[in-house]
């Protein structure tokens, strides 16, 4: 039986013991953090810590299988976040669940969105602590160890090199015991559970160079490999901080969402009178009032009141949208001018919102199961340099050596094996490639996601905020000067955002005084007597003509003007495309990657973007889901997707997706599910992560190699006795610098800039996809 299903079964034992003597009921501590699905089904979110690699994450799912009443349990490998279902007819155990990831060797305690910063920063203070303690000491007992160096090829006695020895011993023991902590507390946590995780081999390294080194120093050996070991923990501890600052620095989904939710929410009881309650608290039939520049706390159906609703993160929808009575409105979209009546349909937890946070974390939770490079190549390690190692010392002892020379050979072989090159390989060329794409604008979110820009085929992009501006921008055309300017001045007073396109063409001029605005409608003033209007076309009584302004230009929202009796104008708002998104679209295609629109806005609107960029694949009035729906299509297809979005509806298609990629101005649960976040205003980002991953990918593979190679030669030397622990130490570490240096050539620019395109014919052919035909 191997040490997993031993550690299964112990596992399974427990449970059944603490089911039939010791299950404790569920308190209302538990409760609180228990979900229901409409199903009845209970879901409870568990914060895991040591999880370091793909198979810690079966181990767990397996383990917690077995558990009564459990469906499921999904870890997500990329925030450590375990999320456990139970039946709807089985009583949610979380003791259970607790109990027996700690016997799996996992600390773990509920999910708790508020202390998870708290949580994240001691780690990493405590990571920095430790990397700064074995770099003091490496400094000064290398310092040392050079001496011991010099004086054995001169006059040195023995008396102060065994004092030399026995000083770096009293900075190397208390320096590796303390900095030496995160991988000793992984390692006995997992052969506490019957594991052998990759904490093991370096703890057996470091623990036996340490013994090793002081029984040298006690028989008053020439050599002794202090520095060796404190050297190994300092360039372990840097990969260790590293894989901890490339973690995904947007916090968790909840917490993003908190961003659109409303803390409370003002009841309008059947008497007329109001009262505060908490979000958590609404029901369906509640009567809630939402003021101007609120936003809504819950699905709901209006009652009463007139105002626009800006829904642009929940559809996708560029104009604001006018609501009266009867209108449903969406949780999280934002109020504009006018009080609202809601009647709640849908109460907290069965929102849009939450529906959209649901799709969101499955999509990451299979996302998260993507084996990266560093995963497959630690699975195959451990059990290598343990094989290698036991070899060895059976070999030196078969052939009639002493303990003391076979033991001395088999640490040498765990030295110059250390993952410490393993451990550097990847996390360096993504911490490099991460400054090179700053340097192009891109925030990169998911240091992992590199591997995953390295495979993109197919390219998705929305169209609100992200294939265009996000701001509106008035349309170009014969508009009277002192028309617009009056019209401009007028536009200052509005909070609307197609005003706030007419507001700039008024420069530095004044707003007009006394200006009112008319919940839901405009804006209106009186100059000279004559009363002037900004707003809706009802407002401004000009239907006829902006019916004729859109039939012109379908893709247009028009914002309209009126002075007295005189004829209404029209001013046609856009958004305008983003900065060289043609040549991005165009080297897109000439690379041989397909290109796609699906967005949540209106069919005129996306259709006018695709025919301006040449993109044939596109569809519009997508919701979530069904932008879900299409990107799992492509993927099953084959396809390797990237994601290219901003809104909220962009949210679960973003974490579903091979990868993704937000601008900065996307809404935060956005921000949160792309891998990376572009700065400005020009599209050529898009370019820069498709290259930058390639040519990361490219320089990791090459740092995998170098290592299998280096073990390959060093493992022979080692186990044959010719290479020290000293030397194992020094070749270890110049196996560091190697693959650090060949990392450093991710530095070269991404060069984002679109290359011209020279050839012809490579588009994709409409009928490519058949589920988004290009509209006629």
């Amino acid at each position: 039986m191997c040490c997993t299903d031993m550690a299964l079964a112990y596992v399974e034992a427990h449970a059944s013991w603490s089911a039939a003597n010791t299950r404790p009921s569920l308190g209302r501590d538990y409760a609180a953090f228990l979900t229901r699905g409409p199903d009845g089904s209970a879901r409870a979110a568990f914060a895991v810590e040591d999880v370091r690699c793909a198979s810690c994450m079966s181990t767990i799912e397996r383990g917690l299988a077995g558990l009564p009443g459990v469906t499921a349990a999904r870890l997500n490998f990329s925030d450590r976040r375990l999320a456990v279902t139970w039946r709807p007819d089985a009583e949610p155990d979380v003791p259970a669940v607790l109990s027996a990831l700690d016997a799996l060797g996992f600390r773990a305690q509920l999910f708790d969105p508020g202390s998870r910063p708290d949580a994240e920063t001691a780690e990493t203070k405590r990571l920095i602590t430790a990397l700064a303690v074995a770099g003091f000491a490496s400094m000064n007992v290398m310092l040392l160890a050079i001496s011991v160096w010099a004086g054995t090829v001169s006059d040195m006695t023995p008396e102060n090199r065994d004092l030399f020895h026995w000083i770096q011993a009293l900075i190397a023991l208390p320096a590796a015991a303390y900095a030496g902590r995160p991988f000793y507390e992984g390692a006995f946590r997992g052969l506490r559970a019957g594991r052998v995780t990759m904490d093991f081999p370096i703890t057996l390294g470091i623990v036996l160079t340490l013994v090793m080194s002081v029984v040298e120093s006690l028989s008053g050996a020439t050599h002794a490999y202090f520095d060796g070991a404190v050297m190994l923990l300092f360039f372990l501890l840097i990969g260790r901080v590293l894989e901890q600052s490339m973690r995904r620095r947007t916090r968790m989904l909840a917490e993003n969402l908190a961003a659109l939710r409303s803390e409370g929410a003002t009841v309008v009881d059947a008497d007329g009178s109001l009262r505060d309650v908490p979000t958590s608290d609404l029901v369906p039939g509640l009567r809630i009032l939402i003021r101007p520049g609120e936003r809504i706390p819950a699905d709901g159906v209006v009652e009463r009141g007139m105002s626009d609703l800006d829904h642009s993160l929940v559809t996708g929808e560029t104009a604001a949208i006018a609501v009266r009575g009867g209108d449903t409105v969406f949780a999280g979209a934002l109020n504009g001018n006018g009080a609202l009546t809601v009647r709640v349909a849908a109460a907290s937890g069965s929102s849009l919102l939450d529906a959209v946070e649901a799709l969101m974390r499955r999509a990451l939770e299979a996302r998260s199961r993507t084996l990266v490079l560093a995963d497959r190549a630690t699975r195959l390690y451990v059990p290598l340099v343990h094989a290698a190692a036991a070899l060895t010392l059976a070999g030196w002892l078969a052939a009639g050596a002493g303990w003391h020379a076979a033991i001395l050979s088999a640490v040498a072989v765990l030295i110059v094996t250390c993952p410490c090159a393993l451990g550097l390989a990847i996390p360096a060329v993504q911490v490099v490639s991460a400054g090179s794409l700053f340097r192009d604008g891109v925030l990169l979110n998911d240091g992992t996601a590199l591997e995953r820009f390295a495979a993109i085929d197919t390219v998705v992009f929305d169209k609100t905020g992200t294939l265009t501006l996000p701001e509106p921008s008035l349309t170009d055309g014969d508009h009277p000067p002192g028309i617009l300017a009056l019209a401009a001045r007028l536009a200052l007073s509005s909070r609307h955002p197609m005003a706030a396109a007419l507001a700039k063409a008024a420069g530095g001029a004044e707003p007009v005084p006394d200006a009112q605005e008319a919940a839901g409608l405009g804006v209106r003033a009186l100059v000279d007597g004559v009363e002037l209007r900004l707003g809706s076309a009802r407002f401004c009584g000009a239907e006829a003509e902006a019916a004729a302004a859109l039939a012109e230009n379908p893709a247009a929202s028009v914002i309209c003007f009126r002075a007295g009796d005189a004829a209404p104008v029209v001013f046609p708002v856009h958004q305008a495309l983003r900065p060289e998104a043609a040549q991005v679209v165009e080297a897109l295609l000439a690379a041989d990657r397909r290109v796609l629109i699906l967005s949540g806005d209106r069919a005129p609107a996306v259709e006018a973007v695709a025919a301006r960029l040449g993109i044939a694949e596109w569809e519009a009035g997508l919701t979530p889901l069904e932008k879900i729906a299409r990107i799992e299509a492509l993927q099953r297809a084959g396809r390797r997707v990237l994601m290219v979005g901003d809104g909220l509806n962009d949210a679960p298609a973003l974490a579903a997706a091979h990868a993704s990629l937000s601008p900065v101005t996307a809404a935060h649960v956005s921000q949160a599910a792309a891998d990376a976040l572009f700065l400005g205003r020009s599209l050529t980002p898009v370019l820069s992560v498709l290259d930058a991953g390639a040519r990361a990918r490219r320089l990791m593979l090459q740092n995998l190699w170098f290592s299998a190679a280096y073990n390959l030669l060093a493992v022979p030397l080692a186990a044959a006795g010719w290479l020290t622990p000293l030397i194992a130490a020094l070749a270890m570490s110049g196996s560091s610098v190697i693959v650090t240096l060949n990392a450093l050539r991710a530095r070269v620019a991404t060069g984002a800039r679109p290359a011209p395109v020279a050839i012809a014919g490579r588009r994709a052919p409409p009928s490519a996809f058949p589920l988004l035909p290009g509209r006629p």
